[in-house]
C-alpha cells in the first residue's frame, strides 16, 4: 500500500530577494575526535564542500574536559584554511559556564582572524549549544577590537526580544516535532517554533535547525523524535522561511543518529556504535545537496540535474519487544508509522515501484522534482526502482532487511542513494 500522509513536492512560491551572507553549515562533535589528523578533519570537509555546505560549527568542551580540545580546534582551522572551508566555535555549555569569560575570549581572540573562521555580518562567528543566559558584553569588550557575530543557541524564543547579552543572533535546537525540551510530539515537523524566533527576533539574525533524524538508546537518554520523512520536509521549509542561516544537526552526532557524515574510522566510540554501526545515512547528503543549492540562490524549490533515488527505513516495526535491552523501549517510538520512505529526485516524470518484504509491489507516478513518498512496511527484503516509459532507469535493494525480531532496540534509519 501508498500512503501520501507524508508527500513532499515542490513548492509554487516567489523567490524572495536572497539574504547577504547567506549560508548552511553543521554542526560537528569535536569531542569524539581525539584522535583526529588534519588529514581525517578534511576528509569530512571534502565530503561537505561537495554537497555546498560552508563550514562546521565546532561543537567543544573546555581543555579540563577534553584535554584534546585546543589540537583538535588548530587542526580544523588549519585543515579548513587549506581547503577554502570556513569554521566556527561552538561552545557547549553542558561543560563551559559564567566563569569561563576570559577563556572563551582568549579562544575566539586566537582564531577570529584566521583564514579558516567563518564570518557573518563582518564579524567572526561564535556559537553556542545552551549557554543562553551567558553575557557576551564582556567577550566583545575584551577582543582588541576584533567583532565578533554571536548566534548563540537560544531555547526561549521570547527571550531574544528583552536580551541585553550581547548577542547576534539566535540558533534554534527545535529541529524534531516538540512541546519543548525533550519532549516527543506527533508528526509532522512544523514551523511553529521558528515562527516564535521570527516574531521575537527583531533585527537579530536567525540560524535555522535543519536535521534528518532523532534516536538515541543510552541509559541517560532514550528516546525518539518522530521525523521519517523529515530529510525532505524540513528543507522544503527551509526554502518558504529563508532564515538568514541554516545549520545542520548534525554532522556527525552518532550518539543521536542524526549524521550525514560518511564513515569516521578514527572517531571514538561512545556505545552508540550499536545502533549506527552500518547503519549509513550517506544518501541524505544527496538528497539535501540540491536543496542547499536552492536555500543559497533564493530558489523556492530544488534544481535537479540529474536522476537519482534515495531511500530509508527502520529495520524493525515499532511494535517489536527486543529479548534482551537493558535499557527498555525508547520513549515516543509508539508514534511512529511503520512505513519505508522513498525520495525521487527526477529531471522528468517517472514511475516509481517499492516492494517492501512481503507486500505485493506498489508502483506511483511520480513528476518531476524531488517528491517524498512512503510505502507500508513488509518483513523481509526492501526493494525500490524507478523507470521512464516502461524502462528501467535505477534502483535496488535497501542493504538490510527489515526483522520482525530483534535482541537490542534499535530506531535509527537505514539509507542508499541509487
Amino acid at each position: 500500500m501508498v500512503s501520501t500522509k507524508h508527500l513532499v513536492a515542490g513548492l509554487c512560491l516567489p523567490a524572495l530577494a536572497l539574504a547577504a551572507e547567506k549560508a548552511v553549515y553543521a554542526h560537528f562533535m569535536v569531542g569524539i575526535v581525539e584522535n583526529y589528523t588534519v588529514d581525517d578533519w578534511k576528509q569530512d570537509i571534502a565530503q561537505a564542500q561537495e554537497i555546498g555546505i560552508d563550514g562546521f560549527a565546532l561543537n567543544c568542551a573546555p581543555p579540563r574536559v577534553d584535554s584534546y580540545t585546543p589540537k583538535q580546534l588548530a587542526n580544523a582551522y588549519e585543515a579548513a584554511a587549506d581547503t577554502g572551508f570556513k569554521v566556527f566555535i561552538s561552545f557547549d555549555f553542558a561543560y563551559w559556564g559564567d566563569n569561563d569569560s576570559n577563556d572563551i575570549t582568549s579562544i575566539l581572540r586566537n582564531y577570529s582572524a584566521h583564514t579558516g573562521q567563518a564570518y557573518y555580518n563582518g564579524g567572526a562567528l561564535a556559537s553556542t549549544f545552551v549557554g543562553d543566559y551567558f553575557d557576551w558584553n564582556n567577550v566583545k569588550n575584551n577582543m582588541g577590537g576584533q567583532k565578533l557575530t554571536i548566534i548563540p543557541m537560544i531555547q526561549d524564543p521570547t527571550f531574544l526580544s528583552r536580551q541585553t547579552t550581547g548577542i547576534d543572533g539566535a540558533l534554534s535546537w527545535y529541529a524534531w516535532p516538540t512541546d519543548g525540551g525533550n519532549s516527543v510530539s506527533p508528526p509532522p515537523m512544523t514551523t511553529v517554533w521558528d515562527d516564535r524566533y521570527l516574531e521575537h527576533k527583531g533585527s537579530l539574525a536567525y540560524m535555522a535547525p535543519v536535521s534528518p533524524w532523532f534516536f538515541t538508546h543510552f541509559n541517560t537518554k532514550n528516546w525518539a523524535f518522530i521525523c521519517e520523512d523529515q530529510p525532505t520536509r524540513r528543507w522544503e521549509q527551509m526554502l518558504q522561511m529563508k532564515p538568514e542561516l541554516v545549520e545542520i544537526l548534525t554532522w556527525n552526532d552518532f550518539g543521536e543518529s542524526h549524521y550525514i557524515s560518511g564513515h569516521e574510522p578514527h572517531h571514538s566510540d561512545d556505545g552508540s556504535s550499536e545502533w549506527t554501526a552500518e547503519y549509513p545515512h550517506d544518501a541524505w547528503r544527496a538528497l539535501m545537496k540540491p536543496y542547499i543549492a536552492a536555500y543559497k540562490s533564493g530558489a523556492a524549490s530544488p534544481t535537479v540535474s540529474r536522476d537519482e533515488l534515495v531511500y530509508w527505513y527502520r529495520t524493525t516495526p515499532k511494535g517489536i519487544e527486543c529479548t534482551n535491552d537493558k535499557i527498555g523501549k525508547p520513549r515516543g517510538v509508539e508514534l511512529f508509522d511503520d512505513v519505508v520512505f522513498a525520495s525521487a529526485m527526477l529531471t522528468q516524470p517517472a514511475d516509481l515501484t517499492v516492494t517492501s518484504g512481503s507486500w505485493s509491489p506498489v508502483t506511483v507516478s511520480v513528476p518531476a522534482g524531488i517528491h517524498t513518498l512512503n510505502f507500508t512496511m513488509g518483513v523481509g527484503k526492501q526493494q525500490f526502482s524507478l523507470s521512464r516509459s516502461d524502462a528501467h532507469l535505477l534502483g535496488g535493494f535497501g542493504a538490510k532487511d527489515i526483522q520482525q525480531s530483534c535482541e537490542t532496540y534499535n530506531f535509527n534509519a537505514t539509507s542508499l542513494v541509487r
